[in-house]
């Protein structure tokens, strides 16, 4: 694990996991809106890049060990109130947004012989929760995507995902804005709280590592127990 694509990474889990990767003596490339905003450790290195631009280019290196996707969105509504314009959005983040920057990484990743790709999903995708339709609808495909990228692309590049719950990011800054919220969002899970973005972040890591080397196709649940155990 040496050289890592990664795009976003200026806060939240992204933030996390590129400080990590840094810290572990990786050199990251990551392609993001705010390249100001990213870590300053030596290593890191940003370059522009645009997840709702379907014309958006990046300078990729020319090889790579390894390739994470971060870019995605929490649209909650009912689904009476969801409009096309709002599947088509989350669709085309979640998912357009990863194709379209893993096809100009793909040869870089196929060029070291032995790369890790890792996507995120949402707790929302196995567990039924109301107001998620939409979001849920794009991190299926996003599961989707890698179950037939581990097959296309074995044995020289993994291809795994991530399914967090709740965690203590900005993107979820409106759902745990207050120390009440964030109880209530911990209790709906059997550990009694939300997830933290270096948890999520050291999965990143291991994934991306050779520790990880026989795993690919994979949708690791990090969600409190939410989507597995009931407590009654």
């Amino acid at each position: 694990m040496n050289r890592i694509f990664v795009a976003g990474g200026t806060s939240g889990i992204g933030r996390e996991t590129v400080e990590k990767l840094a810290e572990s003596g990786c050199e990251v490339v990551c392609a993001c809106r705010e390249i100001g905003r990213l870590p300053t450790h030596h290593g890191v290195r940003g370059i522009p890049f645009d997840a709702t631009n379907p014309e958006a280019d990046v300078a990729v290196p020319e090889e790579l060990d390894g390739f994470v996707y971060f870019p995605g969105t929490i649209t909650l509504k009912p689904f009476a109130r969801l409009t096309d314009e709002d599947f088509l959005s989350d669709f085309e983040i979640n998912v357009l947004g990863a194709v379209r920057v893993l096809r100009q990484a793909l040869p870089a990743l196929k060029r070291t012989g032995q790369a890790s790709v890792v996507l995120f999903s949402t707790v929302a995708v196995e567990t039924g929760l109301p107001y998620h339709a939409s979001i849920a609808a794009a991190k299926g495909a996003v599961e989707g995507l890698v179950r037939s990228l581990a097959a296309e692309l074995a044995p020289s590049i993994r291809v795994n995902a991530i399914a967090p719950s709740l965690s203590d990011t900005p993107l979820a800054s409106n759902l745990i804005n207050s120390e009440e919220k964030k109880k209530v969002a911990g209790d709906r899970h059997p550990l009694k709280r939300i997830g933290s973005p270096s948890e999520i972040a050291d999965l990143v890591h291991f994934l991306l590592s050779d520790k990880a080397g026989f795993m690919t196709g994979q949708v690791l649940k990090v969600d409190g127990g939410l989507s597995a155990v009931r407590n009654f």
